[in-house]
Formats: structure tokens, C-alpha cells, sequence
């Protein structure tokens, strides 16, 4: 089945997701409209600032066609800010976000932009680690029951890993961006996910 993915294209590192589905060799496009999210079968929601995502899917019309969208099963991957964007809340101030993925993110969890680094992670379902690279990154501080942990890391004040790939049904989401290292891998997870569906 040929599959066209989008990535939503409203502010963030979508042009790195679209070349990186691109290399698996499928349609990607950006959504920056409801009539847009209409022709894709599975979307990218990209790392960016999460209440900017937010306030220009509100400003666009998308809040409510994205929620229904991924409500009805479309496969979609959040990394980083779109971590946020999909979640239930956050553990600071309110901000527009779309609740389909069962968790409460805490933004910026590892500190700041001189903060950022890099990991190795076990992940569930993969032979291999994967490299992680974590920029002003959340962590889910709180999980809902019908959500899969399939990454974890230890924060440096080495307290109780926390969650940083998780899988709700159709939905995944990382607190890094997958899309910054020469590793096809949970892409390739998304897309499979829309072939099977």
C-alpha cells in the first residue's frame, strides 16, 4: 500500500521529518490546513516551541480536524514540542493542546538549550539502541494505563527513569527528535503503522 504522510508544517523541524520520510521512499508532504490533514495517512507532529504549535493550530482551524483525525486512528508521531502538543497537559501553565495521548508532559525537564545532549537508548521492539538527541526536552511525568513505555532515561540527578517513547494505539510520541540522527527506525514504525491500518 502506498502511504502519503504528512508532517504538520506550522512551526518546528518539519522539513527534517518530511526528508527523512522521504528517504523510506513514501509521499511527504506538509499540513498546514484541515482540507490538507484530509489527504494524509499518517502525520508528523514535529519539535518547535509547543505553545506557538499550539496557538497557530488554534489560529489555523486545526485543533479540532487534527483531534478528530488521530481520535479516528490515524497513525501520528510526536517528537519533542509535538510530545507536548499531543498530550493530555502539562505540568505548568495551560496551553492549547490536543489530549490524545494519555500523559502529563513536564516541558523542558532536562533543562535548558545548554542542557541538551545525547543518549544511547534501549528500546522496546529494536535489535539495536537508538541515539537520542534531547534539545529543552519534556519527559511524561505522569502516564495513563493504556500507554506503552518503549524508551526510558535517567535524569542526571539520576532519579527514576522516566518515559521518553511512548505508544498509544495509534499514536507515538518522543521527547527527542528522532529526525536529527541517520536512523530510519521509528519512522519507519509510523509508516507501518499506516500500511497496516
Amino acid at each position: 500500500m502506498s502511504v502519503r504522510a504528512g508532517a504538520l508544517a506550522l512551526q518546528g523541524d518539519f522539513r527534517e521529518h518530511i526528508a527523512m520520510l522521504k528517504r523510506l521512499g513514501v509521499e511527504a508532504v506538509p499540513v498546514r490546513s484541515a482540507a490538507e490533514l484530509e489527504t494524509v495517512d499518517a502525520l508528523v507532529v514535529p519539535g518547535g516551541e509547543s505553545t506557538t504549535i499550539g496557538r497557530l493550530a488554534r489560529i489555523y482551524g486545526l485543533i479540532e480536524p487534527l483531534r478528530a483525525r488521530i481520535e479516528a486512528g490515524m497513525p501520528t508521531l510526536g517528537t519533542c514540542a509535538g510530545m507536548i502538543f499531543l498530550a493530555a497537559a502539562t505540568t505548568g501553565p495551560e496551553q492549547p493542546q490536543l489530549g490524545v495521548l494519555d500523559a502529563v508532559v513536564e516541558r523542558n525537564a532536562f533543562g535548558r538549550q545548554v542542557d541538551s545532549f545525547e543518549s544511547e537508548l534501549d528500546v522496546a521492539g529494536f535489535d539495536e539502541p537508538v541515539r537520542a538527541v534531547f534539545i529543552r526536552a519534556p519527559w511524561i511525568a505522569k502516564l495513563g494505563s493504556g500507554v506503552e513505555v518503549l524508551a526510558v532515561v535517567e535524569d542526571a540527578a539520576g532519579d527514576d527513569p522516566r518515559p521518553v517513547f511512548v505508544r498509544q494505539g495509534n499514536v507515538l510520541a518522543t521527547s527527542f527528535h528522532p529526525e536529527l540522527i541517520d536512523d530510519t527506525r521509528i519512522h519507519e514504525m509510523l509508516i507501518a503503522m499506516a500500511r497496516e491500518g
